[in-house]
Order: structure tokens, then C-alpha cells, then sequence
């Protein structure tokens, strides 16, 4: 009966973590027809990413607080309810074409969102023996990922149409009065209604569907029990378990250091010479080796490696990949693109950033007790890394070439190293010091 409860509840889980993907990805094909379709900057067209992931830092510890008033199943029926008001949102924004209004529907979905991952991840961490969390989660990372490449097929197959390219090419021509390319601009805008009101309701059916569910609302006291050193006292703050701390700076890092991986490859491809119709599909092969890190993480973890030591192989491999994309050069043809070897290894590093994630979190958490859904908020508060790293290497880049702009993951990939190495041990910021006797 248990285990039987427990593969309900992880179905239920992987399905959360499949949505969670589908609205997250899907900002990589908003971005541009925003610009379009909004006339927009390049700045402003890249709000869309910095609202989407801002809320995460700004919602994620009152979600911990609204948790622990409403328990897990409350609170993530609730954080859906979040998300399917800012999808409806985009009926309004889309009938005024008001940026504003689709910026504060997306940060509504971040908000959901923020929400849902604080309870989702501790839930899959302690659902089940915490020895195996990181082969749950590599389960859920497939889910997500899955979700990843269907999520822009989806929206382009809805909203676009074949004969948009002779469209976008009259809207840029200058031909048009203004009357004519509002009018043609009010009716591309006005595509996303239908697709985000079928998201909306959906939304609202999984959150009460998650909410009557058999998933049984987890006691993170018992499941999760602080390991208390002999003579130790119980902890009064979050900020007494310096691993949490340490480990949400390594979350930080780790989103930030992934997202540019895959957000900045078809840039890097263009600098090769490759137009964008065949850069194009270069996250596509960061996200298939991200793929083939799952399934690897679901075989060997923890039956023939265990989560601590899956990590520490998996960040030094980071750090070797990112060093040889600054390293080494000379031209190769893989898949039939003529390109620079570097690009390869900078797709490669989908496959160690696909456990990461995986392994920080179990060792972060663990022993967090009545502090597991405030832990958990500070750990989901690190995925503002996916806002504020790609700035940086933007500016990097603007100042210096696209290539050295990578330099910004040695950096990252050296304290992923230190936290899988030491910093998930660290249970005292000073080192106990004995009375002299």
C-alpha cells in the first residue's frame, strides 16, 4: 500500500514538474514575438525572462510562510490558482496590446510557480528514502525537460502560421500607415488568447485535482528530522544550518551557469558563420545531452554512485567543459555543422548540469526538520541566477567578444566544486572551539 502511494504520488509529482517546464520554456518563443508583435527592444523583449524569474526571489520565503499555514496540498492547488490568473491575464494585455499587463501576468506565473517548486521539491526529496532523492528528481528533471521541447513546438504550432514570415517582413517594410499596422499587429497580438485561456482553465483543473488527490500531506518534522550533534541544542533560525545557505548560493550559480549554456548557443553558433535557420537548433543538443544525464542519474544513483559523489563528478566536469570552451579551438563537422570545437563543448555541458541540481538539493535540505519549508523557499530564491547571470554575461560580452564572455562559468563551476566537495558538510559558520580545561 505505501509503495503503491508512493508511485501515485511521484505521477503525481512528475506531472507538476512537466507544467512547471511547459510555462518556463515556452518565454524562449515569447521573447521574440513579444518584440514583434509589441514593438519592442531587444531590453524590453528580454523583460519577459526577468519577470518570470524575479517573482521566485521576491515570493519564495512568504510561500514558505502560506505552506506552513495551509499545508503542502492547500498551498499548491493555490500556487496553480496564481499561475491560471496570470495566463488569463494575457486576454486583457492581448486586447490592449499593453506589455505592462502580459509583464504582470507573467510575474503572476513566477508567483504560482515559486509556490508550487518550494513544495514540489522538499516533497520529492522526502517522499521516499532521501538516500534516492536525486534519482526521483533526475525522474522529475525528464518530466521538465520533456515539457521543454514540446512547449515552443506547441505555442508555434497554435499561434504562428506559415505565411507570418511575409507578415513580419510587411509590418518591417515601412509601407504601412499606422492604422494598417496596428490593425495587423492588434491581430498577431490577439493569437495568444485562445492557447493562454485553454492554459488557464487547465491550470485550475490540476491544482484541484493535486488538491483531492491521494498525495498525503507530508509532516517535513518527522520526514525530515534535524540530526542533532550530541550536547547540540535544537535550532532556533534558518540561519543556523549553514549547508542550506551554502547550498542556495550553489543553486544560484548552477541555474545561472545553465541558462546560458543553452540561452546564449545559438548566439555563439552565429558568431561561426551559421545563419539562425540552422543555429537554431543548438539548445536542442545542450537539452538532449541534459537528457542523457537523466537517464544516466535514474540508473546509477544511488545503486552504483551515491548523490555526494554524482555531484562532485558532475561540477568538476563543468568546470573542465567551461575551461575547454575558452581553451580550445579548431573546426569540426558534428551533425554536418561546419563549427568551432568549442561550441560542442559548451552543448556538452547539458550532461553534468543535469544532475546538479539533483544532488544540491537532498544534501541542502536534509536535517532542516520544522525548518524544511522555509529551507526550501531559500533554495527556490536561488533560481533568480536565471535572471541575473545572462545580464552578465551580456555585458561581458558587449565589452569583450562572446567567447571570453564564458569566463563568467569558471567562477560558478568553482563553487559548485567547493559545495560539493565541503560546503554541504559545514554545520557551524565557526568551528566549535573546546573549554580549555
Amino acid at each position: 500500500m505505501k509503495n503503491k502511494t508512493s508511485f501515485i504520488s511521484i505521477a503525481i509529482l512528475g506531472l507538476m514538474f512537466f507544467i512547471f517546464g511547459f510555462v518556463s520554456w515556452v518565454n524562449a518563443i515569447l521573447i521574440p514575438y513579444f518584440k514583434i508583435a509589441c514593438e519592442l527592444t531587444h531590453f524590453q523583449s528580454y523583460l519577459v525572462a526577468f519577470a518570470f524569474y524575479v517573482a521566485y526571489f521576491f515570493m519564495s520565503v512568504p510561500s514558505s510562510f502560506l505552506l506552513e499555514k495551509v499545508g503542502f496540498k492547500k498551498g499548491m492547488m493555490m500556487g496553480f490558482f496564481a499561475m491560471a490568473f496570470g495566463a488569463f491575464l494575457f486576454v486583457p494585455a492581448a486586447l490592449s496590446r499593453a506589455y505592462p499587463v502580459f509583464l504582470t501576468g507573467l510575474f503572476l506565473i513566477g508567483t504560482g510557480l515559486a509556490l508550487l517548486q518550494t513544495a514540489a521539491n522538499p516533497y520529492i526529496t522526502i517522499v521516499g528514502p532521501i538516500e534516492r532523492a536525486a534519482q526521483r528528481i533526475s525522474i522529475m528533471g525528464i518530466c521538465n525537460k520533456v515539457a521543454g521541447i514540446l512547449a515552443p513546438l506547441i505555442f508555434a504550432a497554435v499561434v504562428l502560421k506559415v505565411t507570418d514570415s511575409e507578415l513580419f517582413r510587411t509590418l518591417e517594410s515601412g509601407t504601412l500607415s499606422v492604422a494598417e499596422k496596428n490593425h495587423l499587429l492588434d491581430e498577431l497580438i490577439r493569437r495568444v488568447i485562445l492557447p493562454y485561456s485553454v492554459l488557464g482553465a487547465m491550470l485550475i483543473a490540476v491544482g484541484l485535482l493535486v488538491r483531492f488527490s491521494p498525495l498525503p500531506e507530508l509532516n517535513t518534522e518527522q520526514s525530515n528530522k534535524e540530526e542533532l550533534a550530541e550536547g547540540e541544542h535544537s535550532k532556533t533560525s534558518i540561519f543556523q544550518f549553514p549547508y542550506l545557505i551554502l547550498g542556495a548560493l550553489a543553486i544560484f550559480f548552477h541555474v545561472g551557469s545553465q541558462i546560458i549554456a543553452i540561452d546564449t548557443i545559438i548566439g555563439y553558433a552565429q558568431t561561426m558563420g551559421l545563419d539562425l535557420l540552422e543555429a537554431k537548433v543548438f539548445p536542442s543538443y545542450v537539452l538532449g545531452a541534459t537528457m542523457c544525464g537523466y537517464f544516466i542519474g535514474v540508473i546509477t544513483i544511488p545503486r552504483y554512485i551515491n548523490q555526494r559523489n554524482a555531484l562532485l563528478v558532475c561540477t568538476i566536469m563543468g568546470l573542465v567543459l567551461s575551461g575547454g570552451v575558452l581553451v580550445f579551438s579548431g573546426q569540426v563537422n558534428v551533425f554536418g555543422h561546419q563549427t568551432d570545437i568549442s561550441i560542442w563543448l559548451l552543448a556538452a555541458l547539458g550532461l553534468p548540469n543535469s544532475l546538479i541540481f539533483a544532488n544540491i538539493w537532498p544534501l541542502a535540505i536534509k536535517g532542516l526538520g520544522r525548518f524544511t519549508k522555509l529551507g526550501s523557499s531559500i533554495m527556490i530564491m536561488g533560481l533568480c541566477g536565471n535572471a541575473l547571470t545572462p545580464v552578465l554575461y551580456g555585458i561581458m560580452a558587449d565589452h569583450f567578444s562572446v567567447r571570453s564572455a564564458y569566463m563568467i562559468l569558471i567562477p560558478c563551476y568553482i563553487y559548485l566544486v567547493f559545495f560539493a566537495a565541503y560546503g554541504y558538510r559545514v554545520k557551524r559558520w565557526k568551528p566549535a572551539v573546546k573549554a580549555l580545561a
